[in-house]
């Protein structure tokens, strides 16, 4: 398996995803195999005429791990608890009250949510017991409701979880899942092969090579709704559209994917992927690759190479160096910063590429301490793209940090909010990516299909289009 996580308090970054991939945290709501939202620890909802209130009966007979029982009261705490310690949860939505009263949780928002439901499913929201010492979620794990609970915790060795005998929806299929940190994907794919572990996240394409006639190797994949694209920092050098517009013509995005991934992503244009059907092929690129035209607009622009070392200056005659934040624990992102970085050098943009932890990404995107920045993330963590599009091209969210406004792409955002046809949130959707191309914010390399190997004793081991899930209850050994 593969991890990131620093510590277990599920607010923290991105953890809460780890917490849930370990069969450890559950949510009101999840999506299925389909990406269809279903019913959890919440076993039904409804919402006011007037889209304000939204009221969720809290599903009877289920306990924590510690065998506290689940209450509408003890939701409300977890939910309160997650939007006071996480910057990201207003980025879901708001709420201007939250009441509980036996098995029964009323949420009261600021304007109408259409997507409440759905945001409840992202790992951001699992629900823990509060009246334990939270302080200890750090190094022991929050107590949750999932099939397993946390037993050890070595960051950046090991985790291991263990069954949960109070679990609330049958008897998880196994005692106990020790999930190892294996940074290096051809490590991970020797470690399968040779039987150390049972199981391999992230392994791509070329590693298919492996297992070639090992028949005790089962692999699947999946057209993902993963989006991996780099920031562009209009805070700096790239503030000029026309440098935006030359890098962007510098790209030739589909022999990266299809020769330098073999086919296991899709050329990237927009920011929905196209397993969305949220107008892809209706989107026009103004800036797909064309290096020609590329270095007409520097030119034009008065980029030009005065010192003759293969690289253009900047129209003050300063030098033109763009620094590319990657992170390593992914190998297709420095597929694509390493051919990004010679197509670049073809028409003379300079690119010094920095490698760095995910965690230091992270650091460096909040302080915008970047030119370019590498990215990959799920397109629908709400089983839409609203709250995709919202993070990271809203000008006042808090993870815009690229200096992206534009104007019409909020107006766009506001409306699509509170909007519950989903005809008119398509169309607004296609507006947003549209204006986010045609500003040339971003560099949108590909859309990546996922693998999963396993050892074929493995069973009931599934793949998702939200990779939220990864052990489950039904996953197990056959004897």
């Amino acid at each position: 398996m593969t991890s990131f996580a620093d510590t277990l308090e599920p607010t923290e970054q991105y953890f809460s995803w780890v917490i849930t991939r370990y069969g450890v945290g559950e949510n009101l709501t999840r999506f299925d195999e389909q990406g269809e939202l279903q019913s959890l620890l919440a076993e039904s909802w409804e919402v006011s005429e007037d889209h304000l209130t939204w009221t969720f009966k809290i599903r009877d007979g289920v306990t924590f791990s510690n065998g506290n029982p689940l209450t509408a009261a003890a939701v409300k705490s977890s939910l309160e608890r997650t939007f006071e310690k996480s910057g990201r949860s207003e980025g879901f939505f708001k709420f201007t009250s939250m009441e509980a009263e036996g098995q029964t949780l009323t949420i009261k928002t600021e304007k109408p949510v259409a997507i409440l439901p759905q945001c409840l499913a992202d790992p951001l929201f699992l629900i823990v017991d509060t009246s334990v010492n939270t302080d200890e979620f750090l190094t022991k794990g929050p107590i949750c409701t999932g099939p397993y609970k946390f037993e050890e915790f070595k960051p950046g060795e090991y985790t291991v979880v263990v069954k949960n005998e109070n679990y609330w929806n049958g008897s998880p299929a196994l005692d106990k899942v020790i999930f190892k940190d294996i940074n290096d994907q051809n490590t991970r794919a020797l470690s399968l092969k040779s039987g150390e572990i049972d199981i391999a996240y992230n392994l791509k394409v070329n590693n298919k090579a492996d297992f070639e006639g090992n028949d005790e190797i089962m692999a699947q994949e999946l057209k993902s709704l993963r989006s991996t694209y780099a920031f562009l920092n209009q805070k700096g050098d790239l503030k000029d559209k026309a440098l935006r517009q030359a890098l962007l013509r510098g790209l030739n995005k589909k022999a990266y994917t299809e020769n330098l991934l073999q086919g296991a992503a899709t050329p990237g244009k927009a920011p929905i992927p196209p397993t969305l059907d949220f107008g892809f092929d209706s989107l026009v690129d103004e800036n797909a690759y064309n290096p020609e035209s590329a270095k007409e607009i520097l030119k034009n622009a008065g980029y030009v190479d005065k010192d003759g070392d293969g690289f253009v200056e900047k129209p003050d005659g300063s030098k033109l160096d763009l620094v590319f934040v990657l992170y390593t624990s992914r190998e297709e992102l420095n597929v694509y910063a390493q051919a990004a970085q010679a197509s670049l050098k073809e028409i003379g943009i300079k690119i010094t590429l920095k490698p760095v932890s995910y965690e230091t990404l992270l650091d460096m995107r909040d302080s915008a301490n970047f030119d370019l920045l590498i990215w990959n993330v799920l397109a629908a963590n709400t089983g839409d793209p609203e709250k995709y599009l919202y993070e990271n091209w809203y000008s006042k969210s808090v993870s815009n940090q690229a200096g992206f406004y534009n104007e019409k792409v909020d107006e766009a955002l506001d409306k699509m909010s509170v909007e519950f046809d989903p005809v008119q949130r398509e169309k607004l959707a296609v507006e947003i990516q549209q204006e986010i191309m045609n500003d040339a914010a971003v560099a949108f390399f590909g859309y990546e299909t996922t693998f999963l190997y396993s050892n074929k004793r493995v069973t009931g081991l599934k793949m998702f289009p939200m990779d939220y899930y990864w052990i489950t209850a039904q996953v197990g050994i056959a004897e």
